[in-house]
Protein backbone atom coordinates (compact mmCIF):
# COMPACT_ATOMS: atom_id res chain seq x y z
CA UNK A 1 0.00 0.00 0.00
CA UNK A 2 2.90 2.56 1.14
CA UNK A 3 4.48 1.87 -2.31
CA UNK A 4 1.77 2.22 -4.51
CA UNK A 5 1.54 5.59 -2.64
CA UNK A 6 4.91 6.85 -3.83
CA UNK A 7 3.89 7.94 -7.34
CA UNK A 8 1.49 9.99 -6.37
CA UNK A 9 3.51 11.29 -3.69
CA UNK A 10 6.24 12.10 -6.31
CA UNK A 11 3.66 13.87 -8.68
CA UNK A 12 1.94 16.13 -5.40
CA UNK A 13 5.70 16.99 -4.77
CA UNK A 14 6.40 17.79 -8.35
CA UNK A 15 3.48 20.37 -8.83
CA UNK A 16 4.67 22.08 -5.19
CA UNK A 17 7.92 22.40 -6.77
CA UNK A 18 7.13 24.12 -9.99
CA UNK A 19 4.40 26.57 -8.19
CA UNK A 20 7.18 27.97 -5.98
CA UNK A 21 9.78 29.76 -7.49
CA UNK A 22 13.39 28.45 -6.14
CA UNK A 23 14.87 31.08 -4.57
CA UNK A 24 18.35 32.35 -5.65
CA UNK A 25 21.17 30.30 -3.90
CA UNK A 26 22.94 34.33 -3.28
CA UNK A 27 20.12 35.54 -1.08
CA UNK A 28 20.22 31.90 0.58
CA UNK A 29 23.52 32.48 1.46
CA UNK A 30 23.39 36.41 1.77
CA UNK A 31 20.64 35.48 4.95
CA UNK A 32 22.68 32.69 6.59
CA UNK A 33 25.71 35.62 6.37
CA UNK A 34 23.94 37.52 8.13
CA UNK A 35 21.77 35.69 11.09
CA UNK A 36 25.79 35.08 11.96
CA UNK A 37 26.74 38.57 12.06
CA UNK A 38 24.15 40.18 13.75
CA UNK A 39 23.77 37.56 16.43
CA UNK A 40 27.30 38.76 17.72
CA UNK A 41 27.14 42.37 16.63
CA UNK A 42 26.38 43.86 20.11
CA UNK A 43 27.64 42.02 22.55
CA UNK A 44 26.07 44.14 25.44
CA UNK A 45 22.55 43.36 22.97
CA UNK A 46 23.33 39.32 21.64
CA UNK A 47 20.48 38.47 19.62
CA UNK A 48 19.81 34.76 20.83
CA UNK A 49 16.60 33.82 21.08
CA UNK A 50 16.64 30.45 18.95
CA UNK A 51 12.95 31.08 17.69
CA UNK A 52 13.72 34.08 16.39
CA UNK A 53 17.17 33.45 14.73
CA UNK A 54 15.19 30.45 12.83
CA UNK A 55 12.71 33.63 11.54
CA UNK A 56 15.54 35.05 10.35
CA UNK A 57 17.02 32.39 8.51
CA UNK A 58 13.73 31.97 6.85
CA UNK A 59 12.38 34.74 6.06
CA UNK A 60 13.76 35.97 2.23
CA UNK A 61 13.86 40.02 2.64
CA UNK A 62 15.13 40.65 -0.28
CA UNK A 63 11.03 40.24 -1.14
CA UNK A 64 10.46 43.17 1.27
CA UNK A 65 12.66 45.77 -0.44
CA UNK A 66 12.20 47.39 -4.23
CA UNK A 67 13.78 44.91 -6.98
CA UNK A 68 16.44 47.30 -6.99
CA UNK A 69 17.73 47.55 -3.33
CA UNK A 70 17.48 43.48 -3.44
CA UNK A 71 21.37 42.81 -3.60
CA UNK A 72 21.56 44.55 -0.52
CA UNK A 73 19.09 43.32 1.34
CA UNK A 74 21.13 41.53 4.30
CA UNK A 75 23.52 44.29 3.97
CA UNK A 76 23.83 46.12 7.39
CA UNK A 77 22.37 49.83 6.07
CA UNK A 78 18.87 51.13 5.80
CA UNK A 79 17.16 50.67 2.55
CA UNK A 80 14.27 52.74 1.39
CA UNK A 81 10.59 51.56 0.46
CA UNK A 82 9.05 54.66 -0.70
CA UNK A 83 7.13 57.09 1.06
CA UNK A 84 9.95 58.69 2.48
CA UNK A 85 10.23 55.20 4.78
CA UNK A 86 13.24 53.08 5.13
CA UNK A 87 13.75 49.68 6.08
CA UNK A 88 16.12 49.54 9.28
CA UNK A 89 19.30 47.29 9.33
CA UNK A 90 18.88 43.80 10.13
CA UNK A 91 20.58 44.12 13.80
CA UNK A 92 17.82 47.01 14.72
CA UNK A 93 14.67 45.00 13.95
CA UNK A 94 16.06 41.67 15.17
CA UNK A 95 16.52 43.92 18.19
CA UNK A 96 13.05 45.39 18.72
CA UNK A 97 11.47 42.01 18.02
CA UNK A 98 13.53 39.88 20.84
CA UNK A 99 12.79 42.76 22.95
CA UNK A 100 8.74 42.27 22.78
CA UNK A 101 9.59 38.58 24.00
CA UNK A 102 7.47 37.09 21.61
CA UNK A 103 5.26 33.85 22.35
CA UNK A 104 3.73 31.43 20.12
CA UNK A 105 0.49 32.66 22.05
CA UNK A 106 0.55 36.23 21.39
CA UNK A 107 -1.51 38.10 19.41
CA UNK A 108 0.76 40.83 18.83
CA UNK A 109 -0.24 44.42 17.12
CA UNK A 110 1.92 46.14 14.98
CA UNK A 111 2.40 50.08 14.19
CA UNK A 112 4.36 50.81 11.47
CA UNK A 113 3.99 48.07 8.87
CA UNK A 114 6.38 49.46 6.57
CA UNK A 115 7.83 46.87 4.26
CA UNK A 116 6.36 44.14 6.39
CA UNK A 117 9.80 42.36 6.84
CA UNK A 118 9.03 42.31 10.52
CA UNK A 119 5.71 41.45 10.53
CA UNK A 120 6.75 38.37 8.78
CA UNK A 121 9.39 37.72 11.33
CA UNK A 122 6.39 38.11 14.22
CA UNK A 123 4.16 36.21 11.68
CA UNK A 124 6.63 33.13 12.39
CA UNK A 125 7.37 33.81 16.38
CA UNK A 126 3.55 34.35 17.37
CA UNK A 127 -0.36 33.50 16.68
CA UNK A 128 -1.92 36.51 15.06
CA UNK A 129 -0.31 39.55 14.48
CA UNK A 130 -2.60 43.15 13.09
CA UNK A 131 -0.49 45.69 11.32
CA UNK A 132 -1.17 49.15 10.46
CA UNK A 133 0.40 51.20 8.25
CA UNK A 134 -0.63 55.11 7.14
CA UNK A 135 0.48 54.92 3.73
CA UNK A 136 -1.82 52.81 1.30
CA UNK A 137 1.00 52.12 -0.85
CA UNK A 138 3.10 50.77 1.83
CA UNK A 139 0.30 48.66 2.67
CA UNK A 140 -1.37 47.13 0.08
CA UNK A 141 2.80 45.94 -0.94
CA UNK A 142 3.31 44.80 2.43
CA UNK A 143 0.11 42.76 1.82
CA UNK A 144 0.93 41.37 -1.05
CA UNK A 145 4.37 40.21 -0.57
CA UNK A 146 2.97 38.77 2.79
CA UNK A 147 0.03 37.15 1.10
CA UNK A 148 2.16 35.73 -1.57
CA UNK A 149 4.29 34.23 1.58
CA UNK A 150 1.54 32.21 3.10
CA UNK A 151 1.56 34.51 6.25
CA UNK A 152 -2.29 33.50 7.15
CA UNK A 153 -1.86 34.57 10.20
CA UNK A 154 -1.58 38.44 9.17
CA UNK A 155 -3.57 41.18 8.63
CA UNK A 156 -2.45 44.91 7.25
CA UNK A 157 -4.75 47.81 7.58
CA UNK A 158 -4.75 51.33 6.46
CA UNK A 159 -4.78 53.76 9.26
CA UNK A 160 -3.49 55.73 12.02
CA UNK A 161 -1.62 53.42 14.33
CA UNK A 162 -1.75 55.70 17.73
CA UNK A 163 -5.10 55.21 17.54
CA UNK A 164 -4.58 51.43 17.82
CA UNK A 165 -7.02 48.51 16.40
CA UNK A 166 -9.66 48.43 18.96
CA UNK A 167 -11.85 45.86 17.18
CA UNK A 168 -9.14 43.35 17.58
CA UNK A 169 -7.84 44.22 21.19
CA UNK A 170 -6.55 43.17 23.50
CA UNK A 171 -3.58 42.21 22.14
CA UNK A 172 -0.63 40.40 24.35
CA UNK A 173 2.02 42.85 22.78
CA UNK A 174 2.12 45.82 21.13
CA UNK A 175 5.48 47.22 19.11
CA UNK A 176 5.59 50.66 17.48
CA UNK A 177 8.51 51.20 14.88
CA UNK A 178 7.58 54.76 14.61
CA UNK A 179 7.93 57.69 16.83
CA UNK A 180 5.65 59.74 18.85
CA UNK A 181 6.19 61.99 21.42
CA UNK A 182 4.89 59.92 24.44
CA UNK A 183 2.87 56.67 24.67
CA UNK A 184 -0.49 57.17 22.87
CA UNK A 185 -3.10 56.29 25.18
CA UNK A 186 -5.15 53.81 23.05
CA UNK A 187 -2.54 51.60 22.87
CA UNK A 188 -2.61 51.27 26.30
CA UNK A 189 -6.27 50.85 26.58
CA UNK A 190 -5.40 47.94 24.11
CA UNK A 191 -3.10 45.96 25.65
CA UNK A 192 -3.95 43.32 27.46
CA UNK A 193 -3.02 42.68 31.25
CA UNK A 194 0.20 41.52 31.45
CA UNK A 195 1.19 42.33 28.12
CA UNK A 196 4.23 44.21 26.94
CA UNK A 197 4.51 47.42 25.06
CA UNK A 198 7.79 48.47 22.73
CA UNK A 199 8.15 52.00 21.73
CA UNK A 200 10.29 54.44 21.32
CA UNK A 201 9.81 57.91 22.76
CA UNK A 202 11.29 61.16 22.31
CA UNK A 203 10.88 64.55 20.28
CA UNK A 204 14.84 64.80 19.55
CA UNK A 205 16.33 62.46 16.96
CA UNK A 206 18.10 60.48 19.80
CA UNK A 207 15.18 58.90 21.65
CA UNK A 208 14.51 55.89 24.38
CA UNK A 209 13.34 52.76 23.39
CA UNK A 210 10.71 52.03 26.30
CA UNK A 211 9.47 48.84 27.42
CA UNK A 212 6.74 48.41 29.65
CA UNK A 213 4.25 45.94 30.93
CA UNK A 214 0.39 46.77 31.91
CA UNK A 215 -0.47 45.97 35.25
CA UNK A 216 -3.29 46.23 38.07
CA UNK A 217 -1.12 49.79 38.89
CA UNK A 218 -0.77 50.56 35.25
CA UNK A 219 2.37 50.72 33.38
CA UNK A 220 5.49 49.17 34.79
CA UNK A 221 8.97 50.11 33.11
CA UNK A 222 10.84 47.26 32.73
CA UNK A 223 13.71 48.53 30.31
CA UNK A 224 14.79 52.03 28.64
CA UNK A 225 17.53 51.91 26.52
CA UNK A 226 19.01 55.08 23.85
CA UNK A 227 18.12 54.58 20.24
CA UNK A 228 18.32 56.87 17.28
CA UNK A 229 15.42 57.02 15.24
CA UNK A 230 13.13 58.65 12.42
CA UNK A 231 11.42 61.28 14.29
CA UNK A 232 7.66 60.67 14.11
CA UNK A 233 7.47 57.69 11.74
CA UNK A 234 10.20 55.27 10.21
CA UNK A 235 11.82 52.04 12.11
CA UNK A 236 15.07 52.57 14.98
CA UNK A 237 17.72 53.23 12.71
CA UNK A 238 20.60 52.79 14.43
CA UNK A 239 21.53 49.89 17.08
CA UNK A 240 20.90 50.26 20.97
CA UNK A 241 23.80 52.03 22.96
Amino acid sequence: MGNALWPLIAAVSLLVSAALPLEDAKFVSARQAMVERISHQDPSHPIQDPNLLDALREVPRQLFVPKRHASKAYADVQLSIGKGQRLSEPFVIAYMTQTLEPKPTDRVLEIGTGSGYQTALLSRLTKEVYSIEIYPALAKRAQKVLADLGYSNVQVRVGDGYRGWPEKAPFDAIIVTCKPDHIPEPLVDQLAMGGRLVIPVGVSKTSQLVVVRKTEKGLVEEKRLSVDVLPMKGEAVRKPR
